[in-house]
């Protein structure tokens, strides 16, 4: 009979040791919190997002509060204007929904990082992701309103931006705007590489900006393309950004490696809104453990090589973590 010399279950024999040599630490510093914030009163659940909410301002600022007694370091506000226009009119007005949230989260939780989205499909009546021109994203056009939003976020006092919309040389020109409007040191969070994923649908939910006509392959990235990862992280460097983002997560593991691979930038990937809805319906089924699951998502999401994790889970890892 084989007896074996090498036995790598004596680091699994307990609990205790598991701990111990653990490579992947999965931490509440990792975390970044997605809220949604609204002009409406009081606090409405996204049907297809169980336990996620469209807040009031007033309501929105209680959440931060509890996430920042959580621990949670930061949190990534989108907002659902009241009305919406062409041009998204909404995400660049001094009074817009996202510019009250901001000052009023940081008014009431100073110590948090409050990171806004920065794109236009949420306040466009089109709910695409710019100006429109011949039934398509008018690329050049959209960018000089991407710098206004931007520098309208960071006079409110936001953070940090996270540019979402995919417009070729958008992170150049919100870098632009930044720095001659005295913001120079406030960072930008890219969405590099975005794909073109089916994964979105609750989300498309919660802000209300499903397209009213096409979709947005034309600047979201194709589902079957990695090389071109490594392009579009690249561009986004050299334009200036200070964190990478691939987006989804979990469908993605592979990217977030390559990019690990390739960058020493700080990286972070979003666990979203279509990965969270799925864990909540098969739990409510029974089918599934949430916690243990929502964890080992969490965790192969950080070990494939992101820092940061942008998670409706957040809060219920903190609690877990």
């Amino acid at each position: 009979m084989h007896i074996p010399y090498f036995r790598p279950r004596r680091l699994r024999g307990s609990a205790e040791i598991r701990r111990m040599v653990r490579e992947t630490k999965l931490s509440v510093d990792d975390l970044i919190y997605p809220l949604f914030v609204t002009y409406e009163d009081g606090k409405k659940e996204i049907a297809s997002m169980p336990g996620q909410y469209q807040f009031s301002v007033e309501l929105l600022v209680k959440e931060v509060q509890e996430a920042k007694s959580l621990g949670i370091p930061a949190v990534v506000l989108f907002g659902l204007p009241e009305e919406k226009d062409a041009v998204g009119s909404d995400s660049c007005n001094d009074g817009g929904i996202i510019q009250q949230a901001v000052r009023a989260v940081k008014q009431s939780v100073p110590d948090i990082m409050v990171i806004t989205d920065v794109c236009f499909c949420e306040y466009t009546d089109h709910g695409h992701c710019g100006i429109i021109k011949d039934e398509q994203v008018d690329n050049d056009a959209t960018l000089e309103l991407l710098a206004k939003q931007a520098v309208s976020h960071a006079q409110a006092g936001a953070d940090m931006l996270a540019p979402s919309g995919m417009m070729d040389g958008m992170i150049a020109a919100i870098r632009e705007g930044l720095d001659e409007s005295g913001f120079e040191h406030l960072p930008i969070m890219s969405y590099a590489v975005k794909y073109a994923s089916a994964f979105y649908g609750p989300f498309r939910d919660a802000v209300e900006s499903a397209p009213k006509f096409g979709d947005r392959r034309t600047h979201q990235m194709d589902p079957a393309n990695a090389m071109e990862a490594i392009r579009e992280a690249t561009l986004d460097i050299e334009e200036g950004a200070d964190i990478l983002m691939v987006k989804p997560g979990m469908p993605y593991l592979d990217i977030l490696r390559v990019l690990r691979e390739h960058f020493d930038t700080p990286l972070a990937a979003y666990n979203v809104s279509g990965e969270y809805a799925m864990v909540k319906a098969a739990a409510q089924k029974g089918w599934i453990d949430e916690k243990a699951v929502a964890l080992e998502m969490l965790t192969s999401i950080k070990r494939a090589g992101a820092d940061l994790i942008l998670t409706y889970f957040a809060k219920d890892a903190a609690k877990w973590l």
